[in-house]
């Protein structure tokens, strides 16, 4: 074969390389403006609400409805990947279900979409309570540290949901001690106004995952592992003796809202008679202390 030959097929070839390169990167692109979870903002119109109402605000209200805010946190090698990570559990039908059952059982007003965000954002000094899902891999850094740090001991609230055994507390309890080395979560007694302020619970809701531990028959997400059998709802407490967290450990409440649609009997027995009332709870006590 001439050089010439083989320059020109070579120079052929990097020009091809170099239009399938350009071709994935414009493809990558667009992936990434159509998936909320590989953008930082949320986009609430690319959320299909899967048949959960809309409603609208007065608009002498819009700046003092509650807001459902989800914690976009890190697990190590960053925030994952299109699926979002653990910290996208549940969404978004447990942030709309929730919202829109706080908006129909109280005399709270809700935003209809709630927000997805991060503890680097500035945005969260604007909202009063976040939720925080899953944090048994959960990995901050040292910004995201500070940011909680800043947020809770300015007023915020945050709600901790969904981790299971002694394993993934663990893996809790060294984050939060970064962020308060100096606090210890503690054990909240049935007796706690939280249980009581607005629903009246005997006892401290445990809700299984519907799909991998109820309707295999099991009241607990690790029934193989006897350290995620007991309930625990533990605070976090600033100074003044402000919750600034409640934490739901050994529990899923987020399940018994994302999936109310799913099973009657799961919703009769665990979505209307445990997660709502201690959501609702929750949130009426954070907005009220």
């Amino acid at each position: 074969m001439k050089i010439s030959n083989l320059k020109s097929q070579i120079s052929n070839f990097k020009f091809q390389i170099s239009i399938t390169c350009l071709v994935l990167i414009i493809a990558a692109t667009a992936l990434a403006q159509r998936s909320p979870f590989m953008r930082r903002e949320f986009r609430p119109e690319l959320m299909d609400r899967n048949g959960v109402p809309e409603w609208k605000n007065a608009e002498r209200f819009k700046s003092d409805v509650f807001t459902f805010v989800r914690v976009r946190y890190s697990s190590g090698g960053g925030y994952g990947g299109r699926g979002g990570g653990s910290w996208a559990t549940d969404w978004p039908d447990s942030d709309l279900n929730f919202s829109y059952r706080l908006q129909e059982l109280t005399a709270l007003e809700s935003d209809p979409n709630g927000k997805i965000l991060e503890l680097t954002d500035e945005a969260i000094f604007d909202y009063p309570w976040m939720y925080l899902i899953e944090p048994g891999r959960m990995s901050l850094s040292e910004a995201e540290v500070a940011g909680l740090r800043k947020y809770l001991l300015n007023g915020g609230f945050l709600m901790v949901d969904d981790f299971w055994g002694d394993l993934e507390w663990q893996n809790f309890y060294d984050n939060i001690k970064r962020v308060f080395p100096d606090r210890e979560p503690i054990d909240l007694p049935l007796e706690h106004e939280i249980f009581h302020c607005v629903y009246d619970l005997k006892i401290k809701p445990q809700v299984p995952s519907i799909h991998s531990d109820w309707q295999s028959g099991y009241t607990t997400d690790r029934p193989w592992d006897p350290t995620a059998r007991e309930v625990h709802y533990r605070g976090l407490f600033d100074d003044k003796g402000r919750m600034m967290a409640i934490i739901c450990h050994n529990t899923d409440l987020g399940d018994g809202w994302e999936r109310e649609g799913e099973s009657v009997e799961y919703f009769k027995q665990f979505a209307e008679k445990w997660s709502y009332p201690m959501g609702v709870n929750i949130v009426t006590y954070a907005m009220t202390h």
